[in-house]
């Protein structure tokens, strides 16, 4: 089975994750999508991140009713600080029938040469590509030479550019934002996500 792995701390998971982890498992030929989530790195706390438990329970509440998404908390047991590379090599040994990719933005992409052993992961991994809205403030802060390895990575055949992916301009932060100002986010999350969140009273 092809698996798609969606990284992030998910804090909250919103709607623009979930179309493109729908788009990814819906469109593309992975048959599904594990939506890996971050732990917290003890060294490195913030107020404003939820613990792991509950970020794991709120994408459990988001993808509970697609059979084709999957909440996973592979790396919650695993040694800090820890790698992309470590985390593939741990799936592939526990899931062997499997056969994992990795799914980022375009933006993760242009400092893609700076992961740890990222040479490796492209040696046996596919990697899709959703495109990235950028910000004004991200595009003055953008890297010539980072744009060009992107171009540059166009005819690398285990890249794949999913260029028809709809992507939205939201972000955790902007919900977590808004939450704390009272303001209304049940459009931009999950009718149970938003409840969980809600009845939790996480962010205000």
């Amino acid at each position: 089975m092809k698996v798609g792995l969606y990284f992030g701390t998910f804090n909250p998971i919103h709607v623009g994750h979930m179309i493109i982890a729908n788009y990814m498992a819906d469109y593309t030929d992975l048959d599904e999508v594990w939506l890996v989530v971050t732990p917290q790195n003890p060294l490195k706390s913030k107020n404003t991140l939820l613990k792991d438990s509950h970020r794991l329970a709120l994408v459990r509440e988001a993808v509970y009713d697609n059979i084709k998404l999957k909440a996973s908390d592979i790396e919650f047991g695993m040694s800090k600080p820890n790698y992309t590379s470590h985390t593939l090599v741990h799936l592939m040994e526990r899931y062997p029938e499997h056969e994992f990719s990795l799914i980022m933005g375009e933006d993760n992409l242009r400092t893609f040469h700076k992961w740890f052993n990222h040479e490796v992961i492209l040696k046996k991994h596919n990697i899709y590509v959703y495109p990235r809205v950028l910000t004004p403030q991200e595009k003055l802060g953008q890297d010539r030479h980072d744009i060009d390895r992107v171009e540059s990575l166009k005819t690398e055949k285990r890249i794949v550019f999913c260029n028809e992916a709809p992507v939205m301009r939201v972000s955790s932060s902007f919900i977590r934002q808004a939450i704390k100002n009272k303001k209304d986010v049940r459009y931009l999350l999950t009718e149970t996500v938003f409840k969980y969140v809600d009845e939790m009273n996480f962010y205000k």
